[in-house]
């Protein structure tokens, strides 16, 4: 125990510790707490953190570790949460059922009964999805339903440990650009007041079990999703895919083959779901390490193409065979701006969006070729709303592998339509003898070679992050890359985010919404003039190794 916790702090959080075990509703986690009181003091430091506070229910709802006490997901906050969601609606008179989805992690399907027990318990219709299922289906479903609101249980890539839960609004409380789409401010503060509002956890009614959906829903997502290409186009493309343990395999499969493509080839080792995520590190495909069995398959089947979901398939993840570098990752950013050009050239007209972190390049597609732009905070709450009521978005996407390329199918970003449409582009180059790099070289030569990165740091402790962007804010560059910066936004206090920006460099800093990150977001913009795309690629990775060492250096990390 450290010396500075007296025995009045051990008693105060014994106090704290056994109030919540009383009202406790799950046997396990009482078991745990149990355990760790009878420890004290010295597990002190133990319940302190799982009692520092309760989970804060925000715009991304509630993500945390699964354990015992406020500061985790367990039955009890979800219970409390559940409850404070359906108060809420009650209180708006919002009418519809509450549907229910769920990721194939510890504990998702019993946090989803539970939200329905207590929707049910409070009067109102629950529908649960049959089975473990894509984030996207359950954002289809929201809209496709008429419900009310919609809870995703699910913690998308995070480690094995957490779970989440996640909130979308049907159109009677959303609105048009809102139906269908996740909660964005003032709704999650007053989520979360009624949340808080709620009492003892033994006075909240359980109702029935509430209706479980047939198969007929995911099928419908299913035909829905492969609508989204053209009926039309080649369809000859060898893919290789992974699902990452997580749900996606079944959904994208039988999309494939609805839209007219060959059963793609999936990892063995990662096709089923598995909460442990036994093959990888960290189940996000943008780590280190996570595609390597994608590509030896794509290698071993000789595949055109090979496509990865996160766990629970909103994300979508392109690996392509580089002539130079071999199998390479692209950057979320070139699969954006993929396919906005493929939408484009398809004649999809209407607004195009993008985030403040991504890059500048959709920007200059747009306004080449005469379309609406929008450009918006992080994050696909605000990305699909950026079409306003009169739903003029068409696409939208987001640098951290997210892409909505069809905003009336799913308004959120939808692992496996992007990847649809991917197959569909790729195919409709391999008939012409070229490729996606090809294209991304088409688009460089076009408008300069955009090259974006990431700085990331993972911290402990959140206060380093809330350190570092005050040190930044007090001592801003005056230059990077040796040029004078000429812009610098800082967007408090609507976000905490700070822009820098010079003639060819932006830097975009901000801590990360899911994780214990702080990020700094690099972009270099490399004129094309003489005609070769390879010797600008080269320069600008030089500016961005650079850009890199000078953010970290001014960040203190």
């Amino acid at each position: 125990m450290a010396a500075e916790t007296t025995d009045n702090d051990v008693d105060n959080l014994r106090d704290r510790a056994q109030r919540w075990l009383d009202d406790d509703p799950d046997p396990v986690t009482r078991d745990e707490l149990r355990e760790l009181i009878d420890r004290l003091p010295g597990s002190a430091a133990e319940l302190t953190d799982r009692f520092a506070g309760p989970l804060t229910f925000g715009t991304a709802g509630l993500r945390g570790p699964l354990r015992a006490g406020p500061n985790g997901m367990n039955l009890a906050v979800v219970t409390q949460a559940a409850a404070g969601l359906v108060a809420w609606l009650a209180g708006r008179d919002a009418t519809g059922p509450l549907v229910i989805g769920y990721d194939a992690r510890h504990g998702s399907k019993a946090f989803a009964e539970r939200t329905a027990e207590v929707a049910t318990g409070a009067g109102r219709a629950a529908l649960l999805l049959p089975g473990p299922l894509p984030t996207p289906v359950l954002a289809y479903a929201v809209r496709k339903l008429g419900a009310a609101a919609g809870v995703m249980v699910t913690a998308s890539h995070n480690p094995p440990q957490d779970n989440g839960y996640k909130v979308y609004l049907g159109a009677e409380l959303g609105g048009p650009a809102g139906a269908g789409a996740q909660i964005v401010p003032p709704v999650d503060a007053e989520i979360e007041a009624a949340i808080r509002a709620v009492g003892k956890l033994a006075g909240v009614p359980l109702g029935a079990p509430g209706e479980v959906l047939g198969d007929d829903l995911a099928a419908s997502y299913v035909a829905s999703a492969a609508a989204v290409v053209a009926p039309d186009g080649p369809r000859s493309l060898k893919v290789a895919y992974t699902p990452l343990h997580g749900v996606g395999a079944a959904v994208l499969t039988a999309a494939f083959v609805r839209a007219g493509f060959g059963v793609p080839g999936v990892v063995a080792r990662q096709a089923d779901p598995d909460p442990a995520f036994p093959t990888v590190s960290f189940p996000n495909p943008e780590e280190p390490g996570a595609v390597d069995l994608l590509v030896a398959l794509a290698d071993s089947i000789g595949a055109d193409l090979a496509v990865a979901n996160d766990p629970d398939a909103d994300r979508c993840a392109v690996v392509v065979r580089d002539a130079v570098r071999g199998w390479r990752m692209l950057h979320g950013d070139e699969v954006g701006a993929l396919l906005a050009d493929h939408l484009m050239r398809r004649g999809v007209q209407g607004r195009y969006a993008t985030t403040i972190v991504s890059s500048s390049l959709l920007r200059s597609m747009c306004a080449a070729r005469g379309m609406d732009y929008a450009e918006t905070l992080t994050g696909f709450k605000w990305i699909v709303r950026a079409g306003g009521d009169d739903g003029g978005l068409v696409y939208g996407y987001e640098e951290a592998l997210g892409y909505c390329v069809a905003p009336d199918h799913v308004r959120d970003k939808d692992g496996i339509t992007a990847a649809l449409t991917v197959a569909e582009l790729a195919a409709g180059l391999k008939a012409q003898g070229r490729t996606l790099t090809d294209r991304l070289d088409e688009l460089a030569a076009e408008f300069g070679v955009h090259l974006t990165d990431q700085y990331a740091v993972r911290v402990t402790d959140l206060r380093e992050i809330a350190a570092a962007m005050a040190r930044v804010r007090a001592d801003t560059p005056a230059t990077l890359l040796g040029v004078a910066v000429t812009g610098v936004q800082d967007l408090l206090p609507e976000a905490d985010v700070l822009i820098l920006r010079t003639d060819t460099a932006r830097v975009v800093i901000r801590p990360s919404g899911t994780e214990p990150k702080l990020k700094a977001y690099l972009e270099v913009v490399e004129p094309v003039p003489d005609g070769d795309v390879a010797a600008a690629r080269a320069r600008a990775a030089d500016a961005v190794a650079a850009l890199r060492t000078e953010v970290a250096a001014a960040l203190g990390m």
